[in-house]
């Protein structure tokens, strides 16, 4: 594409009649620079594009799109903000792939991961290729590929995409994190489909209070458009149980589809039966009841079940179809993963790493824990202060043997982390180990037949941040290695 041509998309915030280059590609990454690229100047938290113009050029850049004048020998071209400018730029030099796709988008604290790959599941069965982006990786047919963040930066985000259209998904699910709304990387997604799960706190380290938090998700829902296309229907699935669920409603004039729990809602679940291996309950839609059995624990699965069934049937999958394929789910990995090698009790890890999903997944376990309950649980470094004490609060409320250590201390001291934990549980009986291999190794070490232990926090990953160093660690291996050399 011409460079001229691709300028076009900005119209008249960035008028050019200068030389006209072959765009060969788009690149915000100065060392992903070839020739014939435009590169894309981002001021950053840390570091300033600005600043590798000149090595950009180098490396064969055409032309630079920057937030101030840069003395080169190459097109400048400038624009108030290159971060949005780059969301036009990409959606237009991968031809509108979202456009070309079915876009069904999660957004909410909790439960996104999980949602999102039953919903991949459901369209799986019916034979439609899928693509996947999220917290654990990025997923086109099945290949797989390592993300960096939940969602990716708009021009990672539309390069997937077109590499969907490429290969001939039908329907692509993402998760749509909070900050990606809020700084604008999912602007030029087409979405047909948005799913609310719930809100509670987490990020306010970005965010700084709960009323921006909440903002910032209902973007998604705002940016469905305002519009009615019978031919492409919009749909906001809403958590009914959730009051936020209200605000916005009011956000988007796209068809509205709720679920829940314990309010009446288009998909509603009754008669909830809990057990340790699974969970039944009543779906209730149209004036009709469907018994489901599903494979996951917890109240919060039926919510994500109950999302996700909403989802489907919006995209015309028939509901006794999605119902077979929910059943058939056994779990995602990370989230209440167990961890057998043949002991006597229970090792589960999750990702809990916020007050609200660490006190769901302690109330699923009570519920079915014969004998004692212990958790392993942190709190990340650099992030959400506030939410540390609540943390360890919810941890001596509902374990009998809490166990606070560390989870990516990052920057930050771990023995400072715990401090701010501990400011919430003055009183309370807990353990502190500070290693988290120590920490896992102590709780194996100490259960007894018929015990739970909950390994919280971070579920799929496979590292440990500590400092500016990335450490290989995987809850799973490390508790199976524990319960090996009992």
């Amino acid at each position: 594409m011409k460079l001229q041509e691709l300028l076009e998309h900005l119209h008249l915030l960035a008028p050019y009649q200068g030389v006209n280059p072959e765009i060969t590609s788009i690149e915000n990454d100065n060392r992903k620079v070839q020739d014939g690229s435009l590169f894309i100047c981002i001021k950053g938290y840390t570091v300033d594009g600005h600043d590798f113009a000149q090595s950009a050029m180098e490396k064969g850049a055409v032309a630079i799109l920057a937030e101030r004048p840069l003395n080169l020998p190459v097109p400048v071209i400038i624009v108030n903000n290159t971060t949005r400018a780059m969301a036009v730029l990409a959606d237009a030099f991968y031809s509108h792939p979202t456009q070309k796709l079915r876009l069904i988008g999660i957004t909410g604290t909790n439960g996104k991961t999980t949602t999102s790959h039953i919903i991949e599941k459901i369209f799986s069965d019916v034979n439609k290729k899928t693509g996947l982006i999220g917290t654990m990786y990025t997923k086109i047919g099945n290949e797989k590929f390592e993300t960096k963040n939940t969602t990716p930066e708009s021009l990672v985000l539309q390069k997937h995409f077109q590499q969907m259209v490429e290969a001939g998904v039908d329907t692509a699910i993402m998760e749509v994190s909070s900050h990606a709304l809020h700084l604008g990387r999912v602007h030029g997604c087409d979405y047909d489909i948005a799913v609310f799960t719930n809100l509670s706190q987490d990020h306010l380290d970005y965010h700084k209070t709960m009323n921006e938090y909440r903002h910032a998700k209902g973007l998604l829902f705002a940016q469905l458009g305002n519009t009615f296309n019978k031919e492409k229907p919009k749909f906001a699935i809403l958590n009914a149980d959730d009051p936020v669920s209200d605000t916005y409603r009011h956000s988007t004039a796209a068809h509205i589809v709720t679920y829940g729990i314990d309010k009446q809602a288009d998909f509603f679940a009754a008669n909830i039966q809990l057990t340790a291996s699974g969970t039944q309950f009543e779906l209730v839609f149209n004036h009709e009841t469907y018994p489901v059995n599903i494979q996951l624990l917890g109240k919060f699965s039926v919510y994500n079940v109950l999302a996700s069934i909403a989802a489907a049937f919006t995209a015309n999958i028939p509901l006794t179809t999605i119902l077979a394929s929910i059943e058939s789910i056994k779990g995602v990995a990370g989230r209440i993963e167990l961890v057998d090698a043949g002991q006597d009790f229970t090792v589960i890890v999750d990702y809990a790493h916020t007050p609200d999903s660490l006190e769901n997944v302690l109330k699923t376990i009570k519920h079915f824990a014969d004998q004692r309950i212990f958790v392993v649980v942190g709190c990340g470094g650099d992030r959400d202060r506030t939410k540390r004490p609540l943390m360890a609060e919810i941890a001596c409320r509902y374990a009998s043997n809490p166990i606070f250590t560390s989870d990516n201390p990052r920057s930050e001291d771990p023995l400072a982390i715990l401090k701010d934990m501990e400011t919430g549980v003055q009183g309370k009986q807990y353990s502190i180990i500070p290693d988290r291999k120590e920490a896992i190794k102590f709780a194996v070490e100490h259960a007894s037949k018929g015990d739970v232990i909950l390994i919280a926090g971070k579920g799929h990953e496979t590292y440990q941040i500590i400092g500016s160093q990335v450490y290989d660690f995987d809850d799973r291996v490390v508790a199976r290695e524990a319960i090996e050399g009992r």
